[in-house]
């Protein structure tokens, strides 16, 4: 699991880029925080520089590192096929631990699945499956919220409180340490199974004139009894902020 970015396609999702209206362009720039749950994480690692464009039509989106095609879309309900960029890896020698750096390097991949969304007054839902298509972890991810957009003037919210399941392949890749790891670091071997995860978060957009945005998004997980027992981590929570500005053209 990645020092850099501790997110899977439930938060992208979740957290997702300002949208764009069908047939629009934005681009922009916005900053990354975070809480990692590894021991060892470097300062660097918490803040990192996100450049944004994004572009949807009635068929396909593209938001930064993920694009998707719509299988159904109506007014009050949406179904994609998605593939998106999961930032996974881990590199042992970018940490300041000790026995952390001679732990097996992870590899980011590329995941694919599905995403479902159903708005009603009282709120929205949304479902999002998604499985590793390029082998590193073999691990499958399966996300659902309740989100309640509202509006004040020009600013838009969204809170919401959702749940993330992870299966024993994504959970060992991540948080899982061999018996040949064990032996080199003298950190316990652990071999994780399947968990839940559940969160919140929120989002806020302000429109600040007809083409520029700014928005504002963050979540926080609380980790499973499965990651929190490895020997890799030391916290029982993970958190992103993500803010920027976007130009709509």
């Amino acid at each position: 699991m990645s020092n850099k970015i501790i997110i899977s396609l439930a938060v992208i999702a979740g957290l997702s880029t300002p949208a764009a209206f069908a047939g629009e362009w934005s681009v922009g720039g916005s900053v990354l925080a975070q809480v990692t749950p590894y021991k060892g994480a470097k300062s660097k690692d918490y803040l990192l520089p996100v450049p944004l464009v994004n572009y949807e039509s009635e068929n396909f989106y593209f938001a930064t590192l993920a694009a998707g095609y719509y299988l159904w879309k109506t007014p009050k309900d949406q179904l994609s096929v998605d593939l998106h960029y999961y930032p996974q890896a881990y590199r042992p020698k970018d940490n300041d631990d000790e026995q952390m750096k001679k732990l097996n390097r992870r590899r980011d991949t590329l995941m694919g699945g599905f995403t479902y969304k159903h708005q009603e007054s009282w709120g929205n839902l949304r479902g999002i499956v998604s499985g590793d298509l390029l082998g590193k972890s073999n691990g499958i991810i399966v996300d659902a919220a309740y989100l309640y957009p509202f509006q004040l003037g020009d600013w838009s919210f969204q809170p919401g409180v959702g749940v993330v399941w992870e299966n024993k392949k994504q959970n060992r890749y991540a948080y899982g340490i061999s018996h040949a790891e064990s032996q080199r670091s003298g950190l316990a071997e652990y071999t994780p199974n399947d968990s839940w995860r559940p969160y919140i978060e929120v989002s806020t957009n302000y429109k600040m004139t007809d083409n520029w945005k700014f928005f504002a998004k963050g979540r926080v997980d609380r980790l499973s009894s499965e990651a929190k027992d490895s020997p890799m981590v030391n916290k029982s929570v993970t958190a992103i902020v993500w803010t920027g500005v976007t130009y709509s053209f």
